[in-house]
């Protein structure tokens, strides 16, 4: 088994610098990675967010030593994919969504066995390794089961199993909850979460297609499309690109002076009236800040003229906000030439 890195001095956990990959096709050839530059830190949790033939795949490939760069060069902690690839794969693992390898005759643990065996683990050490996973993905009760009877769950908590016998240092996860129900893909962020960590320096890249899972698990995301890496940043910054200023709804018993009593306020751009039933008593004002330091101003000022404050809700943008003004369509609104662009892309 591999050991996890530590310490500070390492290499990054991925370098990408200039990586194209063009693919023979006919009538003309198909660009499906022009030029990727990434770096990942050792440690971090990276997401890579893209629409089909976006380059997603293509990339973890190149990273997974599974396809060969145009041009440019990839390396992972340090080793390049092209010479390197027997070093890289003792040290990294990848597990997909929906995936089906292995025999659906064996059970659970003889299925992990065998992989474990296919990682170089001793047969002493690989059964040791195969019931230690077993026990922490939750399958004891499904060990001796075979895997053909396994739900869709459970099945992927193998894979999840599969993914880290060989202790990588670095794990390929491409869209591992998809298809899964709630509970059964909270239990697979869970078990990735206390897997990395852990041990320092363990990193995760993630692609999903799920905008609320990369908001929760990643520090950094990075947005593809047509073979470009079109921005990076954590999600919050992301979200900032979208929506630069705070907007507020406020809900009040009553505003004497109207939205114009606010919109005078320092650090308020503009206070708009949204609702007014006075039977009710109430009043919906929606504001716009330049950031959510001028709201102290704007709490002041009303518990000055005597309003009080029923509810008040901030309006954040979120990461489909921000995917839909870079790529300009969602997940389920692709072109036929977005579509088209990567013929072997599976994600």
């Amino acid at each position: 088994m591999s050991v996890a890195p530590q310490g500070a001095a390492l290499p990054p956990a991925i370098s990408v610098r200039g990586v194209r990959r063009v693919y023979d096709a006919k009538p003309a050839a198909v660009t499906a990675l022009a030029g990727v530059d990434l770096e990942v830190a050792p440690g971090e949790f990276f997401g890579l967010l893209g629409p089909n033939g976006a380059g997603k795949t293509t990339l973890i490939k190149i990273l997974t030593t599974l396809l060969l760069p145009t041009s440019g060069e990839a390396r992972i902690f340090g080793f390049n994919v092209v010479d390197e690839t027997r070093r890289i794969r003792r040290i990294m693992n990848m597990v997909a969504g929906g995936e089906q390898s292995g025999y659906g005759i064996l059970t659970v643990r003889e299925q992990l066995w065998m992989f474990s065996q296919f990682y170089g683990l001793g047969t002493g050490e690989g059964w040791a390794r195969v019931d230690e996973l077993i026990e922490a993905t939750g399958l004891a009760d499904q060990r001796l089961q075979r895997v053909s009877t396994l739900s869709t769950g459970q099945r992927q908590k193998m894979n999840m199993a599969r993914g880290l016998l060989n202790d990588p240092w670095i794990l390929f996860l491409d869209e591992p909850t998809l298809g899964l129900d709630v509970a059964a893909a909270r239990s697979i962020r869970e078990l990735v979460l206390d897997w990395k960590a852990a041990v320092p320096g363990r990193t995760v890249l993630l692609t999903t297609h799920y905008m609320a899972e990369a908001d929760e698990l990643c520090d950094r995301i990075a947005i593809v499309d047509h073979g470009r890496i079109l921005a990076i940043g954590t999600p919050d910054e992301l979200k900032k690109r979208v929506q630069r200023e705070s907007i507020f709804r406020l809900e009040l018993d009553h505003l004497d002076g109207g939205a114009a009593t606010l919109a005078r306020l320092p650090g308020v751009e503009s206070a708009a009236l949204a609702e007014s039933d006075a039977e009710a008593q109430r009043v919906v004002v929606n504001l716009v800040l330049t950031d959510d330091a001028a709201l102290g101003a704007v709490v002041t000022a009303l518990g000055g003229t005597g309003s009080h404050i029923l509810a008040l809700r901030k309006s954040e943008p979120t990461l489909e906000d921000v995917f839909v003004e870079l790529v300009g369509r969602g997940f389920g609104d692709e072109s036929d030439q977005a579509a088209a662009a990567e013929p072997v892309e599976a994600a």
